[in-house]
């Protein structure tokens, strides 16, 4: 298990950049309906497959050992690098019920929710995508004129086509929301076992920001700051604090 807990830690070097890259317009690309290069996208790419079971390895493991906890760690794991994050989700949890209080675990959870997260947020573009792309066709559509000047109304396949489209971007959008709120959960529960870390301070921030939960986000960024006044991104994140304060509340600032 060296490798995948070396793999899981490696991923918090990236904080730093995320941060850099995003102050000045994070507030308005990261949320829970947007898309875009955030923290979460930074980190989902930092996998690597090195020393780690294969998924029927892993599975085997656990099927002679149900309660063995290091079974279902490493089934999770496994499944992740396999890009199977649902099931990854799902066995995660069972681990984390037997050790409610790893935090690479619960960082690893994290993870794994915001991956799902971007997945939905891309469905909902596409399904938008798909949307639009129609509706600019049919623009180019004379209408159908009737006698006395009438016209006929708007074709029935692309109101009909408008409403799935509605329907699957909003679907995916509340997907994304779901996941990115579970994530904030896992990292909540991160702070609560360690409350004077700050990088754990940062990382809860980063996903409360991600999931539209701006009072949760801007409460860990300033306890970041109490705990690390003098930490190369506290600038950073202060900039990042007072945006966000001037867009909770406009009329401030």
């Amino acid at each position: 298990m060296f490798f995948p807990k070396l793999r899981r830690n490696a991923k918090w070097m990236f904080v730093f950049l995320a941060l850099i890259f995003g102050v000045g317009y994070v507030v308005f690309g990261i949320g829970a309906n947007q898309a875009g290069t955030s923290l979460g996208d930074l980190l989902s790419n930092q996998g690597g497959g090195d020393g780690v079971l294969s998924v029927s390895e892993a599975r085997d493991r656990v099927e002679d050992n149900p309660r063995d906890a290091e079974a279902k760690l490493e089934l999770a794991t496994a499944l992740e690098t396999d890009n199977q994050t649902n099931e990854a989700i799902v066995v995660i949890g069972q681990y984390l019920a037997l050790r409610p209080k790893d935090q690479d675990a619960l960082r690893q959870a994290a993870g794994l929710y915001q991956t799902r997260a971007l997945e939905y947020q891309r469905r909902a573009e596409n399904a938008q995508a798909r949307a639009t792309y129609r509706s600019v066709g049919s623009a180019f559509v004379e209408s159908l004129e009737l006698e006395e000047g009438q016209r006929l109304g708007e074709d029935p396949i692309d109101q009909a086509v408008a409403a799935i489209a509605s329907e699957e971007v909003n679907a995916a959008n509340q997907e994304s929301s779901e996941a990115y709120a579970n994530a904030t959960q896992m990292y909540e529960r991160v702070v609560a076992l360690t409350p004077n870390d700050p990088n754990a301070q940062l990382e809860f921030a980063q996903t409360a920001q991600q999931a539209g939960d701006y009072t949760k986000a801007i409460a860990a960024y300033e306890r970041f700051i109490k705990l690390a006044p003098d930490d190369p991104t506290a600038e950073l994140v202060r900039e990042q604090v007072k945006q966000l304060k001037q867009f909770t509340n406009p009329g401030t600032g």
